[in-house]
């Protein structure tokens, strides 16, 4: 593979650490709160994951809904405001606990001077209190949250956002994502994609993805490589696996 890696794209939800279930609870208590007739349980929550953001997830899900009242985007919005107080509630409540392999690699790539890029479709201020809460505020030299492109994924906007941005080519990074959607968004930007599937995202297909891992591994518990480079084999994910990802994707 020619030139080094410079730069790991993440997601954030799913991927840094499994956060869906406080979104859940949150968008609950916010439906309750304002008298909406919804109630996501966990299956319906897995359906409506496919539709990236937050208030795009509320649209459609009124939309279903017989019975539901018609919300402007203003009303939508102000719903979605009260559901991130409460997530952010929750958050300090609950406190965070990063998936396996996830600190350990975020430190090794920051102590080797590869750029941490958080691409996420979730609200700025729900990324800067996650960041806050996992002690990882400064570690990453770029985030890009929310409505900072105007489609999410899949659309590959945010990945290609992301490379304007640090002017990366996309074989100088590898993204880590989670799930379907976002390995077709890091796809259509061109870069590699190692996915660990989240709990809301088991079963997904992955067949496109340069490598496929249930985590990331820590030292005591490697991770059995589903696809991609050492298929069937046990890793943990570093530095050196990522350089054999890029290697993967580039033949």
């Amino acid at each position: 593979m020619v030139g080094k890696l410079k730069a790991i794209l993440w997601d954030l939800d799913g991927t840094l650490a499994e956060t869906e279930e406080l979104h859940r609870e949150a968008f609950n208590r916010a439906f309750a709160h304002f008298g909406l007739p919804l109630y996501w349980d966990q299956e319906t929550y897995a359906r409506l994951l496919w539709t990236p953001g937050g208030k795009e997830r509320l649209k459609r899900a009124l939309e279903e809904t017989p019975g539901a009242p018609t919300l402007s985007w203003e009303e939508i919005g102000e719903v979605h405001r009260y559901k991130t107080d409460l997530y952010l509630q929750l958050l300090r409540e609950e406190g965070i606990v990063l998936r396996p392999g996830v600190r350990r690699l975020l430190a090794e790539a920051r102590e080797a001077g590869v750029a941490l890029v958080l691409c996420t479709t979730t609200s700025p201020e729900n990324a800067e209190a996650f960041l806050e809460g996992a002690g990882l505020r400064g570690w990453f030299s770029l985030v890009l949250a929310g409505d900072v492109v105007p489609r999410k994924k899949p659309d590959p906007s945010i990945y290609l956002l992301a490379q304007e941005r640090l002017g990366l080519k996309p074989q100088e990074g590898v993204v880590v994502e989670d799930s379907r959607n976002g390995l077709l968004s890091a796809m259509g930007a061109g870069f590699p994609v190692l996915i660990t599937p989240s709990l809301y995202a088991l079963g997904q297909d992955y067949q496109e993805a340069t490598a496929l891992l249930p985590h990331l591994g820590e030292p005591g518990n490697p991770a059995a490589v589903l696809q991609g480079p050492r298929a069937g084999e046990r890793v943990v994910v570093d530095l050196s696996y990522l350089e054999e990802v890029r290697g993967w994707w580039s033949t």
